[in-house]
């Protein structure tokens, strides 16, 4: 079964880091761009990060978390991670995992595969 299952999100306080994870099936995913995106209350979805399937993997960000926020994945390839730090209240919403056979797209649409979201809620 296609799957993609996000892990870790949580309330935390401005200024505090969090991990997010996301678990891929790795017969479907193997070798696929990986990604995150987020959606606030009201919002459309944003673009936060993506990463290639490289062995010395290509990464790109969304201008609001270039900084603060980092995209990695295990040697194995089948779980991403997004480590946040120096959180804001406006990175509050649900964080999407993404996968796309495709490198380097940054619209939701372009993107097929979606985990079922977790939620972040940075506190002021």
């Amino acid at each position: 079964q296609e799957q993609l299952v996000e892990s870790g999100g949580g309330l935390v306080q401005a200024g505090d880091s969090l991990r997010l994870s996301c678990a891929a099936s790795p017969r479907r995913f193997s070798g696929y761009a990986m990604g995150w995106f987020r959606q606030a209350p009201g919002d459309e979805r944003e673009f936060v990060a993506a990463i290639d399937a490289r062995r010395v993997p290509s990464t790109k960000y969304g201008d609001s978390v270039k900084g603060r926020f980092t995209i990695s994945r295990d040697t194995a390839g089948n779980t991403v991670y997004l480590q946040m730090i120096n959180s804001k209240p406006e990175d509050t919403g649900v964080y999407y995992c993404v996968a796309s056979p495709v490198w380097g797209e940054e619209l939701a649409r372009n993107y097929h595969y979606w985990g079922p979201g977790t939620q972040v809620t940075v506190s002021a």
